[in-house]
């Protein structure tokens, strides 16, 4: 693995994988959506840009996939629609973006004679969980339309190695989050109304409980993952083995934060009921025992590296705003 394509790349979780895997020396190439200011997203001021080959395209286009694919010899595919919020208002974007731009990765691949293709997964597939931990042989339920499309990719991916012999992994990351991350994501979400100067701290269903695994974690299984071979045809989760309710998660990023904000439940925030997936906690025994890949950041640790993110951000703005 020398030449590699990171679909997504200028995203959250693709930009860290991006800059970590230049600054190992692998060559890089990245598919990110393309517009109109030739945006490169989180990686517009990276130190790195000057070494990305950069195509701007869409991952629903089967030649633009075709174009960025070309000339590498594995594919990471991060690119997808992931909130889902907007997976009740508009399931066919979902569709179209997750399981026909996942089939272009595919096939792309496939004719090009990829070494490997890793397919980026979510705990979302399995739902909320019928045992615990959850391991890779958990039960699939698609309770989101969210979940359900990257259900159908992931399927879609294990018919390609079963039909055509095809190199394929699949990463299944169990809430990665970090700097970076969309302000609607629940952690950077109460970290921004922690620091803000509002009185109340908005959230919806406070009760699941999640798994959360450090973005730089989660980068770092990519990269074990994709060194084996015997994970080729498998689906491997990538998390903590820990759990946090998201009303435990709130009193220690308040803890942390040094605030203490009284907290508002709003229903608009809230799942549908039968669509709220109530617990995740990951079984990790398969790449804790198969790879090299152990995580390196607690929560407590993942938290405060992200809470420092924000911060600094968060200032920077003001002074900008100040500046004007």
């Amino acid at each position: 693995m020398k030449k590699i394509l990171i679909t997504g790349g200028c995203g959250f979780i693709g930009s860290h994988l991006t800059e970590m895997l230049c600054e190992k020396g692998y060559k890089i190439s990245v598919l990110d959506r393309y517009n109109i200011n030739n945006d490169y997203g989180w990686l517009n001021n990276s130190k790195y840009r000057k070494d990305i080959n950069f195509f701007l395209g869409d991952i629903r286009d089967y030649d633009s996939v075709n174009n960025s694919v070309k000339e590498v010899d594995t594919v990471i595919h991060l690119a997808a629609l992931i909130g889902i919020p907007y997976s009740y208002i508009s399931p066919l974007a979902y569709i179209k973006t997750n399981i026909e731009g996942t089939y272009n990765v595919l096939e792309a691949a496939k004719n090009f004679n990829i070494e490997q293709t890793i397919i980026t997964s979510t705990s979302e597939t399995y739902g909320s969980a019928q045992y615990t931990p959850m391991d890779e042989k958990h039960p699939l339920v698609g309770q989101s339309p969210y979940s359900a499309s990257k259900i159908a990719a992931d399927q879609l991916a294990f018919s390609y190695h079963a039909s055509f012999d095809m190199p394929l992994k699949i990463i299944r990351p169990f809430n990665t989050y970090g700097p970076r991350q969309s302000e609607r994501a629940i952690i950077s979400s109460i970290i921004n109304q922690c620091l803000n100067d509002n009185k109340f701290i908005k959230v919806g269903n406070i009760l699941p409980s999640r798994d959360f695994t450090y973005v730089s974690d989660t980068c770092d299984a990519f990269l074990e993952v994709s060194k084996k071979e015997d994970f080729n045809g498998k689906a491997i989760n990538v998390g903590n083995n820990t759990e946090i309710s998201i009303n435990d998660l709130l009193k220690k990023i308040m803890e942390l934060t040094n605030v203490d904000k009284e907290i508002q439940i709003e229903n608009l925030r809230e799942r549908p009921l039968k669509s709220e997936v109530d617990r995740l906690i990951c079984d990790n025994k398969n790449i804790l025992n198969n790879s090299n890949w152990k995580p390196k950041f607690t929560l407590e640790e993942g938290l405060l590296s992200t809470i420092k993110w924000l911060k600094n951000i968060n200032d920077f703005s003001k002074s900008n705003l100040y500046n004007i």
